[in-house]
């Protein structure tokens, strides 16, 4: 017989195979469990494709969160169906693919808690040839560099954009970027999932990047940041400090990873080691009698953001046990029944097993210093042809996504547009600079609108966030100016506004008016209680699913008529909102509110037979003595505040960069109840002098505590040398000259930067929020790249907004990163590396890689300098 046929015959075989075991006998269980166990999935006609689709609609269906049941019909999941199993019948890998690894990380449309699109058809066909013929570890890498071409970092809000969101925009967060990647690696058969660290160690922050499957083996990338190799990113060394990594997918997986949580939909996996050591955290938790307690929550919490915030919860078993694998660093354990709680500082590697006892009393005040784990090194090294080819094709790249970008909208046409429409400039301006890709659908909104609408439209317009600028549908804008208008001062915000809190965007305003009796609508209006009971009544809200932070659409809960928490919360907004009532969730609280005719927000509570109420409140007020240079503590960077609801702190969610001057110098309304204060001051090694303060407001009475910042009171030392007569390339002045001849004598700060690099961005943006500290210092800041060429790439928008003490240049020879690596030891090849030295020659700080925070960090040190 001949061989090729042999080989093609049993590549058959084992594609066939794996198709068949798709919806196996687990699968065929849990699809009819959930039909039957669901009224609105009875009703549905969901297996309507041949054997082989109906197979994997049935894995779908089995697992998939109940919002995408509920927002998409079965066409949409067919179609999707249809591409997939053409990819693997198509994609030389096809029949290689396990059908475990298929089912969790090839077939799923959704990565996270994205919006639902149609990518899939477009991303397959627009790749599928690029990536015949070669292996799939090269496939992926072929993958990155396309994903690269349509999309690069810049920094959002959490909402997550669909992949094809992303494209359209040409820009995402690395949660975006990630998901954008994966389902591109998905769509031609490559098994790949979302990897993501809830928060570093060493730093405030997230990050999240992709793993995919090739050959038995996972590799972990870069999203949309490609690499000349796998195995290799920016955030290999904070990864390798990191406390978790985790990924997730749908249904009962049954791989070889530690599961952090298993559920009949969805599996927590723990994927920490693959990138730095790690050890067993054992919690035993006993009553004050010394009997094991089950069930038990056990919260597992890293200092981030000046919180504790939590990375796993698990319950303990029968016999008052729970444990995580987790990195080598410092955790604050907490642990509850629902009622009573203690908590407990551990250090991973040190503790093996920590015995905690519920109803111990509790210290009100206690200072806690915690540990990151220490840099690992894992990093994988590419040849110098690699690397040389690589910066070839990322500089092609770039050129291909900026063509992209010259077709959004610019100043000019803006200016064109507000005369032609008679609207501000300044609105036009804000307006179109946010839309990207979306342009035309904002611009033809404008356009269309009666020229006595048009301020109505526009105030509709800068209601959105930047990012609903660059996706909202014109079938959204439409439905919201349909409202009619509300002799309301909360009108555009909380009745003409469609964003609720970081949902997708769905017309929705004449839907609930249109199914909703106008009767009805003003009785509701009339007295909201009405409404807030018939929703307490009517919709079900006990679901749970993942992703936690998905949504379902407010007309997908009208007609499902279950939910889970949150959706419904957003139901009841926007349905109030259609029908003329001011409703929002309150921002700091995440409270569900109503507007009265005197403009108080009242509280709804669907649990409580009152059904609306106005909370009970005190007042709080906090002292602060300037501790350093601290002159206005700031939240989420030095305090957080978290109310003690069932036993757990509950973040309030203050805005970002508000200070206590501006929070809580003087007296401010708070909700009666206890409460947990966190300040903390992170260190240059990124540990943290961090402290918790209890404390209790009671109605009616003003309640005063002291907000202490705790300091590192240590002088600055000197750590390593640096040559201050090394030669540089002025930029400004195009000519070769010393670190010296351009700061004078003194400290300065000496930068080794790379353009277009995550943690280089970061950092000269935490220098950026400094600049006025930082001018006022009046030393000099060097900002050196590798190559002239790298230089051209830095992003303009950055560097415009840095101290005007800053210099750019080039590394003549790279002298000056390889003098600060071999004296301080650093990593080779991680950047950025920030130092403060003298002309003396002493370095007395350093940096190197991924930090936030770093232009506070600096300006704590420069004051330290004598």
């Amino acid at each position: 017989m001949n061989k090729k046929y042999v080989v093609l015959t049993a590549f058959m075989c084992l594609a066939f195979f794996a198709v068949a075991q798709l919806a196996n006998v687990q699968v065929e269980k849990d699809f009819q469990q959930r039909v039957n166990s669901n009224s609105y999935l009875k009703k549905q006609k969901l297996l309507i494709g041949n054997d082989e689709e109906n197979a994997a609609l049935k894995v779908l269906y089995a697992y998939m969160p109940l919002c995408d049941v509920a927002d998409h019909t079965p066409q949409f999941y067919k179609e999707n169906v249809e591409v997939t199993l053409k990819a693997r019948h198509e994609m030389p890998w096809g029949g290689i693919v396990p059908d475990r690894e298929f089912r969790h990380f090839v077939l799923p449309l959704r990565v996270n808690d994205e919006v639902i699109d149609n990518h899939r058809p477009e991303f397959y066909n627009e790749l599928k040839d690029r990536v015949k013929g070669m292996s799939m570890e090269d496939a992926i890498l072929e993958v990155n560099h396309w994903c690269h071409e349509k999309a690069t970092y810049q920094p959002s809000d959490m909402r997550t954009h669909s992949p094809l969101q992303t494209v359209y925009s040409g820009i995402g967060r690395c949660g975006e970027e990630s998901t954008f990647a994966v389902a591109a690696l998905r769509a031609v058969g490559i098994p790949a999932r979302q990897v993501y660290t809830p928060r570093w160690a060493h730093t405030d922050d997230n990050h999240a990047w992709v793993e995919a499957w090739a050959n038995g083996k996972w590799y972990f990338l870069g999203a949309c940041e490609p690499e000349p190799i796998l195995n290799l990113g920016w955030f290999n060394a904070p990864a390798s400090r990191g406390m978790l990594m985790n990924t997730r997918t749908y249904g009962r997986y049954d791989g070889p990873e530690e599961k952090l949580l298993s559920t009949p939909s969805y599996t927590d996996i723990n994927v920490t080691s693959t990138y730095g050591p790690v050890d067993e955290l054992k919690v035993k938790v006993v009553d004050e009698s010394g009997n094991s307690v089950a069930g038990a929550s056990v919260s597992f919490r890293l200092y981030n953001y000046a919180e504790f915030y939590p990375l796993a919860t698990k319950k303990t078993d029968s016999e008052g046990f729970a444990s995580l694998q987790t990195g080598l660093g410092d955790l604050l354990v907490w642990v509850s029944d629902g009622n009573r709680y203690t908590y407990k500082k551990c250090s991973v590697g040190r503790d093996k097993v920590v015995s905690m006892v519920l109803g111990d009393g509790i210290p009100t005040t206690v200072d806690l210093t915690i540990n990151p784990p220490v840099p690992g090194e894992n990093i994988a090294t590419p040849t110098e042809a690699q690397i040389a080819d690589n910066k070839r094709r990322i500089a092609y790249e770039d050129s291909i996504r900026t063509a992209y970008y010259s077709t959004f909208v610019s100043a000019d046409n803006a200016k064109d547009l507000a005369s032609e429409l008679n609207i501000g400039l300044d609105d036009m301006i804000y307006i179109l600079s946010h839309t990207r890709g979306n342009h035309k659908v904002i611009i033809d909104f404008l356009r269309k609108l009666p020229v006595n609408d048009r301020l109505r439209g526009v105030k509709l317009l800068r209601s959105l966030s930047e990012k609903d600028l660059c996706d909202v549908s014109a079938e959204v804008l439409d439905d919201c100016i349909s409202m009619p208008i509300v002799d309301s001062p909360f009108y555009v915000q909380y009745i003409l506004s469609p964003r609720v809190a970081q949902e997708p965007l769905t017309p929705y305003k004449g839907y609930f008016r249109s199914v909703i009796p106008s009767k009805k609508q003003k009785e509701y209006c009339k007295t909201p209680e009405k409404w807030v009971k018939w929703v307490a009544e009517n919709i079900d809200a006990s679901e749970r699913w993942y992703p936690p932070r998905a949504r379902m659409s407010p007309r997908g809960v009208m007609e499902v008529r279950k939910t889970a928490p949150e959706s419904r919360d957003i139901f009841f907004v926007a349905s109030a909102r259609a029908m003329g009532m001011p409703a929002r969730i309150d921002p700091v609280t995440e409270k569900v509110q109503w507007a009265d005719s005197k403009g108080d927000w009242i509280d709804v509570d669907f649990n409580s037979s009152t059904v609306s109420k106005q909370s009970a409140q005190g007042c709080l007020k906090m002292r602060y003595e300037k501790v350093g240079r601290i002159d206005n503590p700031k939240y989420y960077t030095n305090f957080t505040i978290s109310k003690i609801v069932d036993g757990e702190p509950q973040l309030m969610n203050y805005p970002e960069g508000d200070g206590w001057e501006e929070l809580f110098r003087f007296p401010a309304k708070i909700d009666a109840g206890e409460y947990m204060l966190v300040t903390g001051q992170r260190l240059a090694s990124g540990g943290v002098l961090s402290k918790i303060t209890r404390f209790a407001v009671q109605e009616g009475d003003t309640l005063e505590i002291p907000l202490i910042i705790r300091q590192d009171d240590s002088a600055v030392q000197v750590i390593g040398g640096f040559d201050a007569e090394t030669i540089y390339h002025d930029a400004n002045e195009g000519k070769e000259k010393s670190i010296l001849s351009t700061t004078g004598r003194g400290y300065y700060v000496l930068g080794i930067v790379k353009p277009n690099d995550e943690p280089t961005n970061h950092a000269l943006r935490d220098i950026a929020t400094v600049a006025q500290e930082m001018e006022r210092w009046g030393r000099k800041i060097v900002l050196l790249y590798d190559s002239k060429e790298s230089l051209a790439k830095g992003d303009t928008e950055i560097l415009s907004k840095l101290p005007n003490t800053v210099v750019l240049g080039v590394d003549s020879d790279g002298n000056s990163a390889k003098s600060v690596i071999e004296s301080l030891k650093l990593r080779e090849s991680e950047r950025p590396i920030f130092l403060i030295a003298d002309t003396f020659n002493r370095i007395v700080f350093v940096s190197q890689g991924y930090t936030i925070g770093l232009g506070e960090t600096l300006v704590d040190i420069i004051h330290k300098l004598k």
